[in-house]
């Protein structure tokens, strides 16, 4: 080839280059395209996928054991307990759920005669009589399948049948049944089953007629054997009716049969489990959880992801058709009356960091988030009157902000037992009132909780029965009623009562110097330091010096059991919405260091324990409410908590993530959420287009650099020709 043909084929190789990039920059410059960093596989046409996360795989899936929030995330999807509460309604309010009605209640005096119950002392027990709806249909699962015999396929498994499974899909068959009420009865067992150690088992024996009998003749039985054992105090009374006697009266029994530890198990599912071969290779109930509810655990990664699939069997529920006054208003009642549930599958994709997961949140690959401190101030601004609404940006993306006020309390305990910060005298009283005043729970939470809670006024936060707002419902010894708000007391009346408790300027008259009291904590680490050091600075304001005793979680707890602490901070979430759920935190017989009750700081009153014995089986009337007000009255006075924080949830939610409404006590809620799938589409392209503008000026500059080398080498191959 010529040196003039091969500057010729240069020229036009060089031309034809440029011009495809030229064309392919166009090209990406000028089109839209699907974005580059989405996440997640193609999902099929017509499948409305929910996108969630979860920092650590839930530890129990078996719901006689599962009792945290994590847990129940996943559960109260599966199982199905005879109750629930009403998605819309407030005051929460119970209603069927398998259950064909509500149940009934019959009460027996000593001699085995039906009574009304109005008098709960003259009651021995009550029959709690539960009929559930025929035809529901258990998820598919391989514990069900049956050969051509009707012979369970897969409860003899050898060796040999189990080489190739490793995880349960990997079953080739599943097999369902009807739900009968014998399923019910059955999982009752299993709560008294000693080996299973059910964290409600105490609570259910001192109620349930036989239920600690029944736990001490199954203490050394396999659980194959449990479905042939009877409970006194359970019975099947038909297919689709059972009977659970109750010990006395106690009307809270209802709520706890709205939880998924009353949700049916069938016999079935243990006897499959129970298999060494499948223990071997974890395929659990912990791991695979087998129910009736809308959903159904289809996949089990801790390392990547979990994912729930519509279950095929789920019988008829429907969204509620009627709720509050500006529900309508509100697009809660858009679906009323459709067939629930309306997503076909969550996917539970594993995320350890807040930053990761907040920048998908933001990109719209997840549907709907918390805030964590770090990305508050993106997310919220609070107005001059100290209400929270979402900033510009999250605005600007069509953000829905929703906030509760939880039913939770959050306290600074004082030990009842201790011979400084106890004991039931006036001094005594003035002492912790002294302080109550000093520990400034406003400021608190606007320093470390995001302005996230409100102070709590005493032992019942918002949506419990008996709580009161407004001047009714102050904590009178910590605020007064100013201009229509609570306003804490002057830190010179707290002083004034500390000199009346016999520590003027917080000086301790038996030495001379100032009083020292102990901070008992399980927060050793130096991220709590500065919540710590701020403790410190409130009793420094009276005089008081603070001392932090850091110490590990096991050593704490001792403690606590011993009662040897002296301050400290405890919680409690509410297992239901009565207030008989928080009081008992306080009463006597309850005390952790002498009977290992929840009473952590072993207050004992006997006018506030004869109260709260009068109060508990009271069904809710205006003399229980009266008794309550005397209670929280009471407790304000002797001031055994500083009650400190009933904590405010805040959740971000997609403009595409429907019927949002908080609901505090529900644990199925995933089956009312609808999800509009063609908007998070638009938005997805909309927020995440691929930037191809660097890429257009690496490729101009290249060009530009390259651009004389060209020419001087053509100049050359010219010269030569010449």
């Amino acid at each position: 080839m010529t040196h003039q043909m091969m500057s010729s084929f240069l020229s036009v190789k060089m031309r034809s280059q440029v011009c495809f990039f030229y064309s392919v920059l166009v090209f990406l410059v000028g089109c839209e395209m699907a974005p580059l960093n989405n996440p997640y596989r193609k999902v099929e046409p017509g499948v409305s996928v929910l996108y969630s996360s979860f920092a650590e795989r839930p530890k129990h899936l078996d719901p006689a054991k599962a009792y945290s929030s994590n847990e129940y995330a996943f559960i109260g999807q599966i199982y199905e307990p005879p109750l629930q509460y009403h998605y819309l309604k407030r005051p929460y309010q119970l209603i069927p759920l398998t259950a064909e009605k509500m149940l009934t209640v019959k009460y027996y005096n000593r001699l085995g005669q039906i009574i009304d119950g109005k008098d709960a002392a003259q009651v021995a027990y009550s029959d709690y009589l539960i009929s559930i709806k025929p035809g529901i249909q258990f998820q598919p699962h391989p514990a069900f399948s049956r050969d051509e015999k009707g012979r369970l396929l897969y409860h003899h498994l050898n060796a040999e049948q189990l080489d190739g499974i490793d995880v349960l899909g990997d079953f080739e068959q599943r097999g369902s049944r009807e739900l009968v009420a014998e399923d019910y009865v059955y999982q009752i067992k299993r709560l008294a089953y000693p080996k299973i150690q059910s964290p409600i088992a105490g609570v259910m024996q001192n109620y349930i007629v036989g239920f600690a009998e029944f736990a001490e003749k199954m203490q050394d039985q396999p659980i194959t054997v449990l479905k042939d054992m009877p409970l006194d105090g359970v019975q099947a009374t038909g297919r689709y009716q059972y009977r659970i006697r109750i010990k006395g009266k106690y009307p809270q029994f209802k709520f706890w049969l709205a939880m998924p530890f009353f949700a049916a198990m069938p016999w079935e599912a243990d006897a499959f489990y129970a298999q060494p071969g499948l223990i071997d290779k974890n395929i659990t109930l912990d791991w695979y959880p087998v129910g009736t509810g809308p959903y159904y655990l289809t996949e089990n990664n801790p390392n990547r992801r979990m994912v729930l699939e519509k279950n095929p069997l789920f019988h008829d529920e429907f969204y509620p058709i009627v709720g509050e006054a500006g529900d309508k208003r509100n697009g809660l009642l858009a679906d009323a009356g459709k067939k629930l549930p309306f997503i076909d599958r969550v996917m539970y994709v594993l995320e350890k960091e807040n930053i990761p997961y907040w920048n998908k949140f933001l990109q719209g690959y997840y549907d709907a988030s918390g805030i964590a401190s770090d990305s508050f101030d993106q997310a919220v601004q609070f107005t001059g009157e100290g209400d929270a609404k979402l900033t510009p940006m999250m605005r600007e993306k069509g953000i829905q902000l929703q906030t509760a006020v939880t039913t939770s309390v959050f306290y600074l305990g004082f030990n009842m037992l201790d011979k400084v910060i106890g004991g039931y005298s006036e001094q005594k009283q003035k002492l912790r009132q002294a302080i109550s005043i000093a520990v400034n729970y406003e400021e608190y939470i606007a320093i470390f909780m995001n302005g996230r809670g409100v102070p709590a006024q005493g032992v019942l936060p918002p949506g419990i029965y008996g709580y009161q707002d407004g001047k009714a419902g102050i904590n009178p010894f910590v605020y007064d009623w100013v201009k229509g708000k609570p306003k804490r007391k002057s830190i010179a009346v707290a002083r004034q009562l500390l000199a009346e408790a016999g520590y003027p300027n917080g000086i301790d008259p038996v030495t001379g110097e100032a009083l020292t009291l102990y901070f008992d904590t399980a927060s050793a680490s130096v991220d709590e330091r500065p919540r710590m050091n701020w403790f410190r600075k409130q009793f420094a304001k009276l005089g008081i010096k603070l001392i932090i005793r850091a110490t590990d979680y096991n050593r704490f707890q001792q403690k606590m059991r011993q009662g040897s602490g002296q301050l400290f901070i405890w919680g409690w979430n509410a297992d239901y919405p009565d207030p008989e759920n928080f009081f008992f935190l306080l009463y006597g017989p309850n005390s952790k260091a002498k009977n290992g009750g929840e009473n952590a700081v072993n207050y004992e009153n006997p006018d506030y324990d004869r109260l709260f014995e009068k109060m508990r089986n009271m069904d809710n009337s205006p003399e229980r409410l009266a008794i309550i007000q005397q209670m929280q009255q009471i407790l304000r006075r002797d001031a055994p908590w500083v009650f400190g924080v009933n904590p405010k949830s805040f959740s971000l939610f997609h403009s595409w993530y429907k019927n949002i409404k908080p609901n505090l006590m529900a644990n199925n809620r995933l089956k009312y959420t609808r999800i509009e799938a063609d908007l998070r589409k638009q938005k997805r392209y909309q927020w995440n287009q691929p930037v191809f503008w660097p890429l257009v000026l690496i490729f101009v500059l290249l060009a530009i650099s390259v651009y004389p080398a060209i020419r001087a080498y053509r100049r050359r191959l010219q010269e030569t020709i010449v």
